[in-house]
């Protein structure tokens, strides 16, 4: 008579186990995506047209103080981090590989962690919402030990950015 009731608690047991198992997976998918926005408070990227034509993004600052945004290369879904200091656009060698990005002539870049070989490129389509620039100067960039690409000056001196408080707005007018 003991063995049922042996059975149905360690029955129990194991419900409580992925009872647990459970509430934790929910709790990490959750607080990850939590992260995720603090991280990149602009997954989803709108454009208003103004009536002069003019195309217009606005930007929230993240937790970290930088601008970092859902765009587009090539048609490819990337995130970007807006950095004014860069020259150009830096791509990760690993995203480079996925994107079948070309390997143009080394070069030498500089950047926070010194000087590094990096390989110009040119971008078809660079698009932040519905701002886009065609042929994009670029470098695929190995020692980039980062997700994001770093949307530099050879993508932001062709468009209009005004900071206000924790907002960045892009204009690209037509």
């Amino acid at each position: 008579m003991e063995e049922p009731r042996q059975e149905h608690q360690r029955m129990g047991r194991v419900m409580q186990v992925f009872a647990w198992l459970a509430v934790m997976a929910l709790l990490m998918l959750y607080f990850g995506d939590v992260l995720e926005r603090q991280r990149n408070p602009n997954r989803s990227v709108d454009t208003e047209v103004t009536a002069a034509g003019v195309r217009e993004v606005e930007l929230k600052r993240n937790r970290m103080g930088h601008y970092v945004s859902a765009g587009t290369i090539n048609g490819e879904e990337v995130v970007f981090l807006l950095d004014t200091g860069a020259t150009g656009v830096a791509i990760p060698a690993a995203l480079a590989e996925r994107l079948s990005l070309p390997k143009g002539r080394p070069i030498m870049t500089n950047t926070a962690n010194g000087s590094t070989r990096s390989y110009l490129t040119r971008l078809d389509e660079v698009a932040v919402g519905d701002i886009r620039l065609q042929n994009v100067e670029a470098s695929i960039t190995p020692g980039l030990q980062m997700r994001e690409v770093l949307l530099g000056m050879s993508f932001l001196k062709h468009i209009e950015f005004t900071q206000r408080g924790n907002t960045l707005t892009l204009r690209q007018y037509l």
